[in-house]
């Protein structure tokens, strides 16, 4: 399929930033401990029959704890490549692009199938897009559907009813079901159906007739009334919809969607950005906020004042704009990184030249396409970060939602049944449109049909992979290509009824090692920059397979290290050990919002015998709201000494209620003897940066400026809760 990626510039120089944010809270009003007790079943599964959206609690991140699925269709085609089954086993979405696609055709099985095979495979989430709207990719040709504009009804009776009818199976009442809505539809409403350069006559017809609307809202009423399921609408990405003129407008845009045709936002679990296209997740060496002469990058030919510059930024620019019109406070995003590696010989190392904010932003920029407007096809692309749960600051997952391999459109006319047709964006030789400023298109040659089997492009994103696949290819930073060594030692230190903590032996590397990458069950669960890691927001009573690869600074990544797995402890509910000890707290800094935390803690020792101090881990849990700059921490005063006082700041995978973040806090050594307590221990936190904090809302803070018993402050003895509740 083809993706058109217009836009409509906006020269203003000045916007505000986006704003802090909280997770969205579980649907149940049972603790996350408990609910995940309740709703996860040994091996992951959701344990809830579909029926009403409220028959059963939802989860509050889909993919935390899941196993994904991975379409055998793809993952043939892609494995029969040189070097492909490298990445074959990676969990990609299933396009339903067609009606005839829920039943299956000759070249790929249907809905049914796919579910089936799902349970096969032991997998409890499948993903799905759901693709066929009336008068659909107004803005292109290369995947127009099958319904004309005015056909609303047969999409509704003939495409989604259908669907919904196969997953409310109840044989699939354990799979999760992320259905990625209509890509590219209400983007296309806010920028061209009227108005701009980039407007067609089709998209003015959608605009009017109001089909896109109601075939969204149906969708999500209709799907979002099923317990299992989960939807995330497509919005486009920063190229298309980051200038100021079109971010607001499109999310009232789809708050007008999600409350159309009996939806409401409660039908809408989040939002996908990048859906089949290029734009980097990060970009490295290019900020928004810089200047070159004292003249800002948005004014650069690249930016054209657009608040953005890749896809993390946008997404959490959008969220907090989706937030304000009424979406839960708790929605999540997810960002396609199936193609913005923009790996190989090509990739900058750094920023680029000071001599113009062109120059600069040029440079240095991952992303090497000639224009952020071109969308099909693009050559020089890579696969991108590996499928990933929480990888960031209000992102529930990284996705491969567009198969890598799949063609955007076909380079030339070509004769089909399907309704696609032939979009010169797809041909090599084509000058370009106002949507992309009339440059030439950037795509590869000799492409299929849209969707089709596209092998030198799949070839060319394993080639151009960032972070590259297996250490080998993509060039590396500076041509640097040695792998690190596969780490060693591979250790469960601790568990705990959510959690498993982990330590491995260094790896080394001929640069230096940057850090090391935790796979849970296959998938990645999170990074790590010294040689230990805890993995949080777990089961209780369930095992884990983990193992650990290490990366340098060129992106090279190692084999797997050996796999290790880890059981999970009965959940006790909270508290409940028989160690004696208790947290006490105190706030040293009346100020919420300034930009430090300062909590004042000690242990009491309540019960009959000795601790050892070793083996002893305290938390203080927090929001660290949008930051994804880092966090750094001092003991100012301890009476045990600061020397004994170790202090790290752990991400959740997963956003609890006041809490994204926790500080934990151990000790080198001592012994804490019956009836002690520690004395007073001083600790501070601040961002990297140094910018703001919110404390209002944060979990364990309190007000009090004098110690007294904390539940809100865990500890753990041997990685197993001792004192207080987990948020």
């Amino acid at each position: 399929m083809s993706l058109p990626r217009p836009f409509t510039r906006f020269r203003e120089p000045d916007a505000s930033p986006p704003q802090p944010w909280r997770r969205r809270e579980r649907a149940a009003t049972a603790s996350a401990a408990s609910l995940a007790s309740v709703v996860l079943a040994a091996g992951l599964c959701v344990a809830a029959l579909p029926g009403t959206a409220s028959a059963a609690a939802e989860l509050d991140n889909p993919y935390v704890g899941a196993k994904p699925y991975v379409n055998p269709d793809w993952s043939a085609r892609a494995a029969a490549e040189p070097g492909g089954s490298a990445v074959a086993d990676q969990p990609t979405f299933v396009w339903l692009d067609r009606i005839a696609a829920i039943n299956g055709t000759s070249e790929a099985r249907g809905l049914k199938a796919h579910l089936d095979a799902a349970k096969a495979q032991g997998a409890n989430l499948v993903q799905l897009v759901i693709y066929d709207l009336p008068g659909r990719d107004c803005a292109a040709l290369a995947s127009n559907g099958e319904l004309g504009p005015d056909d609303l009804g047969r999409y509704e009776s003939e495409y989604i009813d259908p669907i919904a009818t196969v997953l409310a199976d109840p044989a699939y009442a354990s799979l999760r079901i992320v259905n990625l809505i209509e890509p590219d539809s209400l983007p296309n409403l806010v920028t061209n159906a009227g108005g701009t350069a980039g407007s067609t006559p089709e998209c003015a017809t959608m605009k009017s007739n109001g089909n896109y609307e109601k075939g969204v809202g149906y969708a999500l009423h209709k799907l979002g009334a099923l317990s299992n399921t989960y939807n995330y609408i497509d919005a486009g990405h920063h190229g298309w919809l980051g200038w100021d003129s079109n971010l607001v407008p499109s999310a009232q845009e789809f708050k007008k969607a999600a409350t159309t045709s009996g939806a409401t936002v409660g039908d809408v679990t989040g939002f996908i950005v990048n859906t089949a296209n290029y734009s980097a997740t990060k970009e490295p060496h290019v900020k928004i906020t810089d200047t070159v002469n004292g003249q800002s990058v948005r004014q650069s030919k690249w930016i054209d004042w657009n608040q953005y510059v890749d896809e993390t930024t946008y997404a959490q620019g959008l969220r907090t704009a989706l937030v304000a019109q009424g979406f839960d406070s708790g929605i999540g995003m997810l960002i396609d990184t199936s193609r913005n590696g923009w790996g190989g010989s090509a990739r900058p190392t750094g920023p680029g030249p000071s001599t113009s904010v062109d120059a600069y932003v040029d440079g240095g920029r991952v992303d090497r396409r000639i224009h952020a407007g071109n969308w099909c096809n693009q050559n020089g692309a890579g696969l991108g970060e590996r499928p990933a749960t929480a990888p960031d600051a209000g992102v529930d997952a990284y996705v491969w939602a567009k198969p890598p391999g799949e063609s955007d459109g076909a380079s030339k006319a070509v004769d089909n049944d399907e309704g696609k047709n032939f979009d010169r964006m797809c041909d090599p030789t084509y000058t370009g449109n106002a949507r992309n400023g009339n440059n030439p298109t950037g795509a590869l040659a000799d492409a299929p049909l849209a969707g089709h089997w596209f092998s030198a492009q799949f070839r060319q994103l394993l080639a151009n992979a960032y972070p590259p696949v297996g250490g080998s290819g993509g060039g590396g930073t500076g041509g640097h290509t040695k792998a690190p060594t596969v780490p060693t030692g591979l250790t469960v230190s601790a568990t705990a009824a959510d959690s498993v903590s982990l330590t491995w032996t260094a790896a080394t590397d001929d640069t230096a090692v940057a850090g090391y990458d935790v796979y849970r069950d296959g998938v990645k669960a999170g990074t790590a920059t010294g040689t230990s890691y805890t993995d949080q927001g777990l089961s209780p009573a369930t095992t884990y397979k983990y193992t650990v690869k290490a990366r340098d600074a060129a992106g090279n990544v190692s084999t797997a290290s050996a796999a290790v797995s880890a059981t999970t402890k009965t959940s006790g509910g909270g508290g409940g050990g028989t160690s004696g000890l208790k947290a006490q707290y105190k706030n040293n800094d009346s100020a919420s919002g300034d930009n430090q935390i300062k909590p004042g803690l000690q242990l009491v020792n309540t019960g009959t015998g000795a601790v050892d101090l070793s083996r002893v881990t305290v938390r203080y849990w927090f929001t660290g709201e949008s930051s994804s700059v880092g966090f750094q921490t001092w003991c100012d005063y301890a009476q045990v000494g600061c020397s004994t006082v170790k202090t790290s700041v752990t991400t959740l995978p997963a956003g609890r209620t006041g809490a994204d973040h926790s500080l934990d806090v151990t000790f080198a050594s001592g012994s804490l003897a019956a009836g002690a307590n520690t004395g007073d221990v001083q600790l501070r936190l601040a961002k990297a940066d140094w910018s703001n904090l919110n404390e209002t809302d944060d979990y364990s803070r309190g007000t009090g400026t004098s110690y007294a018993d904390a539940t809100k402050v865990t500890v753990y003895v041997g990685g197993t809760l001792v004192w207080g509740t987990e948020p």
